[in-house]
């Protein structure tokens, strides 16, 4: 699968239906037992980004405004992109590694939370399965999320993770600093303990 979304780029609408296809394997599979938690709530509209290194600008905050919720899975830079994403929608993010002292003072190394039914871990260095970071290795196999979400990388990654029965995704970066030549994030919708409609917003070129 890997290697399919590398190039998703050549086929975007390809690459979309794709995606989908796996998230609709993937949703057959309910979430751990020891993960289950109530539904209360109506279904949310995920944006979800990473190593936005500083910047921001009108194009993102467009995608801002269709979400309900949005994510931020570390290397955040300045602080004012954040304050710019909470202004209107509930914020949850991690601090990555080059993030400063104010950064890792706001936000955690891990986030761990339900989206209405879904178990979601964000952590900015967590690997892939079959190469999880040796630092997580331990918990995420003894207490898997639903949802494992990680940045770091600048590559865009979708993986289902058979063996753990979770969802691996990581957004690409948003910013422009790094070696990635397009700019990319991910946005989706969770309904309850289901993952849909998952869409790559390609931003423009560096």
């Amino acid at each position: 699968m890997a290697a399919e979304i590398s190039r998703f780029l050549e086929n975007k609408a390809l690459a979309v239906a794709f995606l989908n296809r796996e998230l609709g394997a993937y949703s057959r599979f309910p979430a751990p037992k020891k993960l289950r938690h109530s539904v209360t709530q109506e279904m949310k509209k995920i944006l979800l980004l990473s190593d936005t290194h500083s910047h921001m600008d009108d194009v993102i905050l467009k995608y801002v405004e269709q979400a309900d919720e949005v994510w931020h899975a570390g290397d955040i830079g300045n602080l004012e992109v954040t304050d710019t994403l909470k202004k209107n929608k509930l914020l949850r993010a991690v601090y990555g590694n080059i993030d400063d002292d104010k950064a890792r003072m706001e936000f955690p190394l891990h986030n761990r939370f339900f989206c209405e039914g879904v178990a979601v871990w964000i952590t900015h260095i967590g690997g892939y399965p079959g190469k999880y970071n040796q630092e997580i290795r331990a918990e995420i196999t003894k207490n898997p999320p639903k949802l494992f979400i990680c940045g770091h990388s600048h590559i865009l990654k979708v993986i289902y993770d058979k063996k753990l029965n979770l969802l691996h995704m990581n957004p690409g970066a948003a910013g422009k600093s790094g070696f990635h030549q397009v700019r990319t994030m991910l946005r989706f919708v969770i309904d309850g303990e289901t993952i849909k409609d998952l869409e790559i917003v390609e931003l423009s070129k560096k």
